[in-house]
């Protein structure tokens, strides 16, 4: 009889904590084929996100119309709901921090570009209508108080979601 406290030991050894994972279920939405339609774009854009787990990193490989894009990394900080994030270019360069807060259906990116002393702020803000529908909003300012509209459109899943990778 000592060998079922040893399996039920071995058993609950080997599962994740309680919520371990809890900060990468909203962004496993992103995994799998989108069509992106820009507003005022002749023809819609092929979007695959190939996303996995490793570690503590969260990472998606774009390809855009069958052209290798961006490694996008996503970090959870210690506030639920707020990620950081930096994309990898195909030469090794990332291309400046960006911060991701996720409310919901609601995400909001953010970042600032400056330049010769001038700030310019971004946001991106993603509304999802369940789990295969975006609709997106591109935003810029000058004192991060008004807002201009640069761009937008909408997200369609059109293919499954590849299968999870987890790499603890």
């Amino acid at each position: 009889m000592r060998l079922l406290p040893l399996l039920l030991f071995a058993f609950a050894s080997a599962l994740p904590a309680a919520n371990a994972d809890d900060a990468y279920t909203p962004l496993w939405l992103y995994n799998g084929t989108w069509e992106v339609t820009r507003t005022g774009a002749a023809k819609p854009e092929k979007l695959v996100n190939a996303c996995a787990l490793v570690g503590k990193y969260f990472v998606c490989q774009q390809t855009v119309n069958g052209m290798a894009g961006n490694l996008v990394v996503f970090i959870p900080t210690s506030t639920v709901g707020k990620y950081a994030m930096q994309d990898i270019t195909q030469q090794g360069r990332a291309t400046g921090r960006t911060q991701l807060e996720i409310n919901g259906d609601h995400w909001v990116y953010s970042n600032t570009w400056d330049e010769g002393g001038k700030t310019t702020y971004y946001k991106t803000t993603n509304v999802f209508s369940g789990k295969s529908r975006i609709h997106f909003e591109q935003l810029e300012s000058t004192d991060n108080n008004k807002w201009k509209t640069t761009g937008g459109g909408d997200e369609v899943r059109t293919g499954p979601a590849p299968a999870k990778v987890v790499v603890r």
